[in-house]
């Protein structure tokens, strides 16, 4: 039970540093994180938890919205809406009876890089929601029924979108930064790209994009590893796709050379939505943890950092103002958003890049470093907590090719970093005279 006891020690305290040191062994490392690869290349991590009577499966296979085609965009993501929809062994109201009467969950998504997937049972039902997760993954056949009514439903939940001025501000945002680039596009897709997406494109995505290479599987829970090794190995083992594409790489991004403004104008809306940044590192970069921790300052920490304090607190401008940090696989966003009054966009725009230009030229503080440190670390042994937690964390290792003592290091890598650190990687990133926004919200009146 000490693992799950006294995760955190605190070892000392003052008015301008905090020290926290969790327990090692809290920590998943090389010692009880078991890793094999499959002969067809799936890749299996595991760690055991004996305190826990359930079990999670999570992980993903290597295609997403990246290998949509422009007309059909949004294909990838409603192929993982309908993989539970029907197989040829098992209809749909099938496969949720066996869930439902075990009280286990499965499903499916899908972003731009990969299509992932998740389930929870009891220890005792693992073999059951490997049983699924093979036969929905493997075989699925597409019901026209179930897809038509999920057309429907993505088609609605389009409309929506097309009605959310923080969405709207998202989708300016990303065009104007990523253009000419795949990550300009909305992973969901327009009505017009649904619309046309038929049976047999399901059916051909499947085919083609499927298969082993580049899948990843996580188990966390009261397990045998070796066991489960053998019954992933009969699941899984023999799959093959001679069809399935190597990764899809990404383009070299265009930098921005100036600002760049965007406004999408919402008849009946009363707020204004406002996405303001750049394109940030990806998560495997060296700079990320700097990049990470510095957005913690600027705008995470507390009440939403200096952006919170100065944009939301101090000129009451906002209903919300925080900054976001979005490394993945590729460059992902480096952004502040703020939900203001249509009036005053202008004015919370001049205090953000006023507070960016602040950002990278001066350091931090040392005590606001020494607060989102203690933050950092504090909260990784909290994130464990869980089965889920873990599988999560284990992703993360594999995805973005972290090593697998990765969180045994996670301390010592924080609490190097310095306020100089973050200032050169900020101004790295971060140029006052080089962003995009995107604006979201009712049309100007004269």
């Amino acid at each position: 039970m000490n693992d799950f006891r006294n995760k955190i020690e605190l070892l000392g305290i003052s008015s301008h540093k905090r020290v926290f040191n969790p327990i090692p062994h809290s920590l998943p490392g090389p010692e009880d994180i078991s890793r094999f690869e499959l002969s067809n290349g799936i890749v299996l991590l595991m760690r055991r938890n004996d305190f826990s009577p359930s079990v999670v499966i999570s992980g993903y296979l290597s295609t997403g919205s990246l290998a949509d085609e422009d007309d059909k965009l949004g294909l990838a993501g409603f192929t993982a809406s309908a993989l539970m929809r029907g197989t040829t062994e098992r209809d749909f109201l099938h496969i949720y009876d066996m869930l439902e009467s075990a009280g286990a969950s499965l499903g499916y998504d899908s972003g731009i890089h990969t299509t992932s997937f998740g389930g929870r049972a009891l220890v005792e039902d693992l073999g059951m929601l490997l049983d699924l997760l093979a036969d929905t993954m493997r075989y699925p056949v597409f019901p026209d029924e179930h897809v038509d009514r999920l057309r429907s439903q993505l088609l609605a939940s389009l409309a929506i979108r097309a009605q959310n001025t923080s969405e709207m501000a998202s989708i300016s945002f990303d065009q104007i930064t990523y253009v000419n680039h795949p990550y300009s596009r909305p992973e969901d897709g327009f009505p017009e790209t649904i619309e046309k997406i038929q049976k047999k494109d399901l059916a051909h995505y499947h085919h083609r994009y499927f298969g082993p290479r580049g899948m990843v599987i996580v188990i966390v829970g009261s397990i045998d590893p070796m066991q489960i090794l053998g019954m992933v190995e009969g699941h899984f083992g023999d799959w093959r796709n001679d069809q399935q594409p190597e990764q899809i790489s990404l383009p070299p991004l265009t930098p921005l050379e100036e600002i760049k403004r965007k406004k999408v104008d919402l008849l009946g809306k009363s707020q204004a939505d406002i996405v303001l940044g750049v394109a940030g590192p990806a998560r495997k970069s060296q700079d990320f943890i700097a990049a990470a921790l510095g957005n913690s300052v600027f705008g995470q920490f507390g009440m939403m950092g200096r952006i919170g304090e100065e944009v939301r607190e101090k000129a009451g401008l906002a209903y919300y103002a925080h900054s976001n940090l979005g490394g993945g696989i590729g460059p992902g966003p480096w952004s502040v958003s703020a939900g203001v009054a249509p009036q005053n966009v202008d004015r919370a725009i001049e205090i953000i890049l006023r507070e960016i230009k602040k950002f990278v030229q001066e350091p931090v503080s040392d005590e606001e470093l020494s607060d989102s440190k203690a933050n950092f670390i504090g909260r990784l042994p909290l994130s464990l907590e869980s089965n889920n937690g873990v599988a999560s964390a284990l992703l993360n290792l594999e995805k973005y090719s972290l090593g697998i003592d990765y969180y045994r290091r996670y301390q010592d890598m924080v609490n190097a970093v310095t306020p100089e650190q973050i200032r050169e990687t900020a101004a790295s990133y971060l140029d006052p005279q080089r962003l995009a926004i995107g604006i979201a919200g009712p049309p100007e009146t004269d």
